[in-house]
């Protein structure tokens, strides 16, 4: 068996392209290609792209590939050519309409047989409705207007008219409304957009309508032909305020059938420009269907926003011969549902509870402050790469943007984004972020992160080559061009600044002069700008730790980049899979490094946080608090779990435990000294009243097992409800799990389930478990660990032993509530 190591290299994870592409490079070949999620612990054949895709696998995962067989050899070298140099560009075009659903559709909807249509996600949840088309407005007529000596005037009035109406929405909106707000804004401020309708005027003699529409076209047309996926999506605001422009100079012509919304709509259109989403009434809209509009469009980061679920890549010709008819629009598993039954209907109810269920945990989670038990304060941010992550970060509890990558602007693209678009992304997270800080961190581009119109020559040791600050000098155009796109945008938000790579004071004195190089020509442009702003460094290379103090004149604070300092601290590249397991953050040397820079940095009054995966991880969670750190940044999604580890853990107990671990001599005394860390330890009872439910209203078997595998998930018992259920079906498949007396006990053993389980349901009324034992009333269902073969055994046989007593199932069924069921298991069984 050979193992290439690697960590993901795509923006937007492993989605269904890329995913399809990674799958006909490794089918080309005869030995099994294994691939590993090593954050999720999760594994899958890379010759299907579903199982790739349900990998959850997303940017910067460490990631592997086993290759076994009679060509493994070949395998590995022409898969590690792929990895390298060509998987990235795999992620440069978007979904092409999709016919693979975005998760595996979970038995218990499959056994239903729904009518389904498949498309691809563009915003999660689920909604069910009406399916109703929307008519878009014709321009056409407006070409015929014939030219008026009034145009000029009336041209610039319905600038000053659309702008002052764009204002007042700003004043009366918040969120990521007025982000687009203010982008449709900026839009109709700039010369080029009014300028040019003059010139169509003057040139072509074009009436005013004819240069409107004109003009949309031309721009249209320009932002189509682009290779940024962000400037073709702008299409949609260009026909946004040019439609706007059209109706305020036009208002007689404003077409009068304007969509109104009365009761539960799933909205099917080509695309939906962000004023006509705006002017839907929200309570009515279930979901959207979208034919042609992109990941990153305004339209789109409203839905998200608003918590409406979008699928794309559903051809209108397909879904209109269905206008008019009932169906649920499933953005978890990518399906539309057509004219559901009462069983499919009841299937989505059931996950619409749950989901209302999680969401209300998570909410309640991720808005307590993280405080540990005594008090010690310190700040739970998220890592983000694009503008559209961020009202998620901040859904999940994020205190703030600990880092924007903002690089992800810079890339899949053929030339560099201008200040403006810049401007508009940054502007975007900030408006998100209210009053919470938002840290960009200037562009890490070079090295191994290759920008194809920067030129930049290959290099044998990128991660210690010509990259982020080291490469500034030479493109100081494209860096000044940065710090003024964030320093406009500092003016609507808490933005500071933070500099990568930096391994010498002479280079940060090089970036304050260029900042202030900056400050002075924005002053001179007359455009509105931050007059100053909190600049931080990058600690990730080792030279950096021996003078702190002397940075601590400079900058006002520390991230610590820890994937990039471990393997430089180490001299060991982590994408090398024969040195990559020594590539370990928990050593006694990088804990006692970690300390320095803490200690020195406090001392003279600086914080110091940590960006890289090492803050996300729940079992480190006690040594990095224990070491004084002030911040924490992680991806999104882990926020509510560490908050929720903080609250139960004892500042003073995590800093002995910090001191003892950097005592110790070796990573295996470090992982023993955690293991005895009793805090650190999250064990669940095996019966709990949380999985208990007394006359639950399921309607049949399929209901059953995916309420009580949901309910595992909403009560962080799995992160894999769907993965777990299908292990349950797995088993009833083999033999029925019925016994007889109105019980059923489905079990499994399985890698899916985090603390092992008895959930029970005692129903209002029996259902069909289709076995020969008869309709069932009593579920009890066992999912315990992989591992745990011999309690397995043990619980099903004391269970099914008890089951045959009548005195203990009349009890059962006699109990008033889930409390008495719980007291009754637990005097009469042992575990």
């Amino acid at each position: 068996m050979l193992t290439i190591q690697f960590l993901c290299p795509l923006p937007n994870g492993l989605h269904a392209r890329p995913a399809w592409e990674l799958k006909e490079q490794c089918s080309q070949w005869q030995s099994e290609v294994i691939f590993i999620n090593h954050r999720q612990n999760a594994r899958a054949d890379a010759k299907s792209s579903l199982a790739l895709i349900g990998t959850g696998t997303l940017f910067n995962d460490s990631c592997s590939l086993t290759i076994t067989g009679r060509d493994e050899e070949q395998a590995r070298r022409a898969l590690e050519e792929y990895l390298q140099h060509r998987f990235i560009d795999s992620d440069s075009v978007q979904p092409t309409p999709a016919e693979l659903a975005a998760h595996p559709l979970p038995r218990s909807l499959i056994r239903l047989n729904p009518d389904l249509l498949y498309g691809s996600v563009l915003a999660g949840g689920v909604g069910a409705g009406t399916l109703t088309l929307w008519q878009s407005d014709n321009l056409e007529s407006y070409r015929a207007i014939a030219a008026s000596a009034e145009d000029n005037t009336r041209l610039e009035h319905s600038l000053a008219t659309l702008a002052e109406q764009l204002n007042q929405q700003l004043r009366e909106r918040d969120g990521e409304s007025k982000t687009i707000l203010s982008a449709h804004l900026s839009l109709i401020q700039d010369d080029e957009f009014a300028g040019n309708i003059r010139r169509l005027m003057l040139e072509q003699h074009l009436g005013l309508g004819a240069a409107i529409v004109a003009n949309m076209e031309q721009v249209c047309d320009k932002l189509s032909a682009s290779g940024s996926d962000y400037l073709r999506e702008r299409v949609s605001d260009i026909r946004d305020i040019s439609e706007q422009l059209l109706h305020i100079t036009w208002p007689e012509r404003r077409p009068r059938n304007a969509l109104v919304l009365t009761k539960p709509t799933i909205l099917v259109a080509e695309d939906l420009t962000p004023s006509q989403f705006l002017s839907l009434d929200l309570q009515h809209l279930s979901g959207m269907i979208l034919e042609k509009t992109g990941r990153t469009s305004h339209t789109l980061i409203l839905a998200r926003a608003s918590a409406i679920p979008v699928l794309s890549g559903l051809p209108l010709a397909a879904i209109n011969r269905y206008s008019g008819q009932h169906a649920v629009l499933d953005a978890r598993c990518g399906v539309l549902a057509i004219n559901p039954d009462d069983a499919v209907r009841g299937y989505y109810a059931i996950a619409q509870k749950l989901a209302d269920e999680c969401q209300r945990r998570q909410a309640l989670d991720a808005a307590q402050p993280a405080l540990t038990k005594d008090n010690q304060r310190i700040d739970v941010a998220a890592n983000i790469g694009t503008a559209l992550e961020a009202p998620g970060a901040f859904a999940n509890g994020a205190e703030g943007i600990g880092l924007f990558r903002t690089e992800m602007l810079f890339m899949d693209r053929d030339s560099a984004p201008d200040e403006q678009e810049q401007f508009e992304a940054y502007q975007q997270v900030l408006l998100a972020a209210g009053d919470k800080p938002v840290i960009f961190r200037t562009m890490d581009i070079g090295g191994d992160k290759n920008i194809r119109y920067l030129n930049i020559p290959q290099e044998e040791n990128p991660f210690l080559g010509y990259r982020a600050v080291r490469i500034y000098p030479e493109f100081a155009g494209l860096f000044r061009t940065q710090l003024r796109a964030i320093l406009r945008a500092a003016t609507f938000g808490n933005a500071q600044l933070m500099i990568p790579m930096v391994h010498s004071l002479d280079q940060i004195l090089w970036v304050k002069s260029e900042l202030q190089k900056a400050l002075v020509a924005l002053k001179a442009d007359g455009l509105r700008h931050a007059p100053t702003i909190s600049l931080g460094i990058m600690v990730e290379v080792p030279s950096v730790c021996y003078i702190i103090d002397h940075f601590c004149d400079e900058v006002d604070f520390f991230s610590i980049g820890s994937n990039d300092m471990t393997q430089y601290l180490y001299a060991v590249d982590r994408n090398n899979p024969r040195v990559s397991p020594l590539y370990n953050p928990i050593t006694p040397s990088f804990l006692r490094m970690l300390q320095q820079i803490v200690r020195v940095a406090h001392e003279r009054g600086k914080w110091v946080g940590i960006c890289g995966e090492l803050g996300g991880e729940g079992r480190y969670l006690p040594l990095l608090l224990g070491l004084g750190l002030d911040e924490l940044s992680m991806s999104s999604p882990r926020i509510p779990a560490v908050k929720s580890q903080l609250r139960q853990l004892n500042g003073q107990a995590c800093r002995e435990l910090a001191m003892q671990a950097c005592e110790c001599r070796s990573a295996q005394e470090i992982e023993e000294l955690l293991n005895q860390f009793a805090p650190q330890k999250d064990v669940r009872p095996l019966l709990a009243l949380e999985n208990i439910f007394v006359g639950e209203s399921l309607s049949n078997k399929e209901q059953v097992i995916q309420f009580l595998c949901g309910n595992l998930g909403v009560n962080g018992r799995t992160e894999h409800p769907f993965e777990l259920e299908e292990d349950v079906w797995q088993r009833e498949e083999i033999v029925t799990t019925a016994v007889g007396f109105g019980v059923a006990i489905p079990h499994t053993k399985s890698q899916w389930i985090r603390h092992s389980s008895i959930s029970i349901a005692r129903l209002l009324q029996p259902v069909d478990w289709q076995s020969e034992m008869g309709d069932v009333e009593l579920v009890i269902m066992l999912t315990l660990g992989a591992d745990e073969g011999i309690n397995h055994v043990k619980v099903f046989s004391q269970l099914a032993r008890k089951l045959v007593n009548k005195q203990f199932r009349q009890s059962l069924f006699a109990a008033e509530n889930a409390e008495s069921i719980l007291a009754l298991l637990e005097a009469e069984l042992t575990f």
